[in-house]
């Protein structure tokens, strides 16, 4: 696979982390607001993000579907943290290294994905997701969390202003 899905994926763990980051000065009460539109609560949609990732890495690794993480329920920061990481970065290896297959066989449902559907998935699962927790941020009266490529960009160096010619 190319870079610049090294860079969607870079991105995408970089997005989870800032965000997990901004949910943990929460109040307990803001953590389980929900609103019309959104997945659920801010605690369940943070799991249920890596649930959904911990399951297409698994896919992306011809592997089983792990638990799922949703009936386990909310077990901390630390442990969001440590899943979303791991994955992040398992997701950014297998970018690196060209090991996106070709065919995963999802044996507990009988279909067959190509890996580059698996990638969409992990990608705007993620990203909708995240969208739902910066609409609770708004609806209860906080600023959102900039999740967006310009914010990646700016915070990586990958953007720089230039001089005006003169």
């Amino acid at each position: 696979m190319s870079s610049e899905l090294v860079g969607l994926f870079k991105h995408n763990l970089w997005a989870n982390l800032y965000l997990l980051e901004a949910c943990e000065k929460l109040t307990g009460a803001q953590l389980d607001a929900t609103f019309a539109g959104t997945y659920g609560s801010v605690r369940d949609t943070l799991v249920h993000i890596a649930s959904g990732e911990e399951l297409y890495v698994h896919m992306l690794l011809g592997q089983p579907r792990p638990p799922r993480r949703e009936g386990q329920g909310f077990a901390g920061f630390e442990q969001l943290r440590d899943s979303l990481t791991r994955t992040g970065r398992e997701l950014i290896s297998l970018a690196q290294n060209n090991a996106i297959p070709e065919k995963y066989v999802n044996i507990a449902e009988g279909e067959e994905l190509a890996g580059s559907m698996v990638v969409i998935l992990a990608i705007n699962h993620a990203t909708e997701h995240r969208a739902h927790i910066n609409t609770v941020f708004c609806q209860l009266g906080l600023e959102p969390v900039d999740l967006d490529g310009w914010a990646y960009g700016w915070t990586h160096g990958l953007m720089k202003m230039l001089e005006p010619s003169e």
